[in-house]
């Protein structure tokens, strides 16, 4: 039996910044003295603001920045929905592959040449060494993985996400005000 001074359980929140700007973390540090609440509630274990290499398992929470651009982003975003059980495509990049997609309009190749070759870095398998490869197409998060919320904006401001965050802590569906459901 639990005691009954025993504080409840804090959830384990994740953050991941893919392909995209980091705007939508920018903003989450902009719900400034929200953050002290939200620590009393979750576990912050990984994520920008932490200093683990791999993303861990048995996490309930997990707000998932910017589209899937290449490999890496892709193997991280399959791991995140095997280990977590509410997924959150977090801001426009993940929601519809916004401003990051832009590059699904020329190849990989003549990318890859224009950026790279013209100013004298390595293109050829000695980059891979360095660099993952870039997936074919840029794509929205659920275009990879199951997505249990969807979290537009860009970025989504503090008021959108504070209120997604407090329901989803709190076990409730996401029901944003009128005022938080347009996008901006």
């Amino acid at each position: 039996m639990e005691s009954m001074n025993a504080k409840p359980q804090k959830l384990r929140l994740a953050t991941v910044w893919l392909g995209g700007c980091s705007g939508c973390h920018m903003s989450f540090l902009d719900l400034d003295e929200e953050l002290m609440a939200l620590s009393e509630r979750v576990d912050l274990v990984y994520g920008p603001l932490v200093d683990a290499k791999i993303y861990p398992e048995n996490v309930d929470l997990c707000l998932v920045e910017g589209a899937i651009t290449n490999v890496e982003n892709l193997e991280l975003a399959r791991r995140i929905r095997t280990h977590t059980k509410t997924v959150v495509s977090f801001g426009d990049c993940a929601v519809t592959g916004n401003v990051t997609s832009m590059r699904n309009r020329i190849s990989v190749k003549d990318l890859l040449t224009a950026v790279y070759h013209e100013a004298r870095a390595p293109i050829g398998p000695e980059a891979l060494e360095v660099l993952p490869a870039l997936l074919t197409k840029v794509l929205p998060l659920h275009r990879a993985i199951q997505v249990d919320v969807f979290l537009p904006g860009c970025p989504p401001v503090p008021e959108r996400i504070s209120a997604t965050l407090t329901a989803l802590i709190e076990g409730r569906a996401v029901e944003l005000p009128p005022s938080l459901r347009t996008f901006g």
